[in-house]
């Protein structure tokens, strides 16, 4: 009996521990990922340029609505994907600088509590420093130029310390984050 109840106890803690993974907010996720799908299907080469300014600006919009109303959209919230998703999103949001930067504070504020990711809020503050025309601290924004040459958009603050950064972020080398580039450019 005592086997059997230690078990049964080893059971629970293991379905309770297990249920502690999932969102708080399994609707959000969802909505996000859906809204990130349709981000991904606009960018395609065949798309409509109506249509991404369209899927955009409603995105863009939601975010704003979100973010009022949750903050940051975290790991607790809305699980790895659903974060990795609103990520993407206020990435994207490139027509409203604003919520850029009120989502790179938050950003910060819910990595430093471990609810986001690190690499995120690295591309985050990047795109916003460029927005802004200030170097950027990880390397992540790029562009090519028109001999088909990938340049940073704005020059790396502190080149003897990306490295260094980029790893704290959990990003990978800047030669190979090159290398990826290259690969589909």
């Amino acid at each position: 009996m005592r086997t059997f109840l230690t078990c049964l106890l080893a059971v629970l803690l293991l379905v309770t521990a297990c249920g502690d993974d999932a969102p708080a907010d399994p609707r959000l996720r969802a909505e996000l990922l859906e809204m990130l799908r349709q981000d991904q299907k606009v960018r395609a080469p065949d798309a409509a340029e109506a249509d991404w300014d369209r899927v955009e600006r409603a995105n863009t919009e939601r975010m704003r609505q979100i973010i009022d109303q949750h903050g940051w959209p975290g790991y607790e919230l809305v699980g790895e994907d659903g974060e990795d998703a609103a990520w993407a999103l206020v990435q994207h949001a490139d027509g409203d600088p604003d919520l850029q930067r009120r989502a790179l504070a938050l950003l910060a504020a819910a990595v430093a509590e471990g609810d986001a990711s690190p690499g995120n809020l690295a591309y985050l503050e990047d795109r916003v420093r460029v927005a802004e025309g200030r170097p950027q601290r990880y390397g992540t924004q790029w562009e090519m130029t028109q001999d088909g040459q990938w340049k940073p958009r704005t020059p790396i603050e502190d080149e003897a310390g990306v490295e260094e950064r980029r790893a704290e972020a959990g990003l990978q080398p800047l030669a190979e984050y090159l290398e990826e580039l290259k690969s589909v450019g």
